[in-house]
């Protein structure tokens, strides 16, 4: 099934392809040059640090609506355990454990390589780079060293005077320009959004498929005002980033495609932006100093991060 006339007329306006190379692998990140990062840094008054990420749990967001995608699995094997040195000899017991989820199952960074179109990746690659046996070949998370920047919050709840946005609403560029007005500063080059819709209060109320479904996101409308502004990464605090079920029955994860695999941007799920939001209200000021660097599994299409906003 071919996809509509609407989607490539803008996949050509925010298309990216070539601009940093043709081999190049990580996107919009090379707009996070080291002057983006010391005017990142310049942004700390306080030194308030506001962790972003969701626990690491069995009872995390993932419902099995996603296949496979698994909440994290935790396991110990060894307790107080003597490893080295001669039996009863006073030596050092260590605690060792183990651990399988889905690297996206919580709070993550989808790589490049997470969607394709077309049969193709960002840059034209071609989507059988990935295989079984080694995962993505071009894209992957371990591509992306470090991810520090001025981040931005773009409380988009806040900004339409509600504390949560219903589950059918589709941000539009109008909501991002509402909170951009609201944060009181321009979102500029090199910059990573974060984009608050409140809908991660169900999953912290108890509410996991509340939270799955329906589910408010950013629209078809959105890569478009990311690219203008030359926006290095979005993250938000839904499951499903876009809107969930998608605007059009013909058309889903769109946005997908459109950021990851024409602009070649970096974005990010199940953020938890709610003390973020208390923070920036409460200061007045919505641009902060984000470190965000995911665990660099070779060859995956995804990988877990602790983000951490530092006021």
């Amino acid at each position: 099934m071919s996809l509509p006339a609407e989607f490539h007329a803008i996949a050509k306006r925010v298309n990216n392809w070539g601009r940093w190379g043709t081999s190049d692998e990580i996107g919009t990140l090379n707009l996070i040059t080291d002057q983006v990062v010391r005017d990142a840094a310049a942004t700390v008054r306080t030194g308030h640090r506001v962790p972003l990420a969701l626990p690491l749990q069995q009872d995390g967001v993932q419902t099995g609506a996603i296949p496979g995608r698994l909440n994290p699995v935790h396991a110990m094997i060894q307790i107080n355990q003597e490893l080295f040195g001669p039996p009863g000899g006073g030596t050092v017991a260590t605690s060792d454990d183990i651990a399988t989820l889905g690297l996206q199952a919580g709070t993550h960074w989808d790589a490049l390589a997470h969607a394709s179109h077309s049969g193709k990746l960002y840059n034209g690659r071609p989507a059988d780079t990935i295989t079984a046996h080694a995962g993505a070949g071009f894209g992957g998370i371990d591509k992306v060293r470090h991810v520090v920047s001025r981040g931005v919050l773009l409380d988009v709840a806040r900004a339409r005077g509600v504390d949560r946005l219903d589950g059918g609403h589709a941000v539009t560029p109008e909501d991002l320009d509402a909170a951009e007005e609201l944060a009181g500063t321009r979102v500029r080059a090199g910059d990573i959004v974060l984009v608050r819709t409140g809908q991660i209060q169900a999953y912290l109320a108890g509410d996991k498929h509340g939270y799955t479904y329906p589910s408010p996101g950013l629209s078809i409308r959105t890569p478009e005002w990311f690219h203008a502004r030359d926006v290095a990464a979005v993250a938000n605090d839904t499951l499903t980033f876009e809107i969930f079920p998608p605007e059009s029955e013909d058309l889903w994860m769109p946005v997908h495609a459109l950021d990851l695999v024409e602009m070649g941007m970096p974005q990010g799920q199940n953020w938890n932006l709610e003390k973020l939001s208390t923070a920036c209200g409460q200061e007045n000021r919505y641009a902060f100093l984000l470190s965000a660097t995911p665990e660099p599994f070779t060859g995956a299409t995804g990988g877990p991060v602790a983000p951490v906003a530092i006021l």
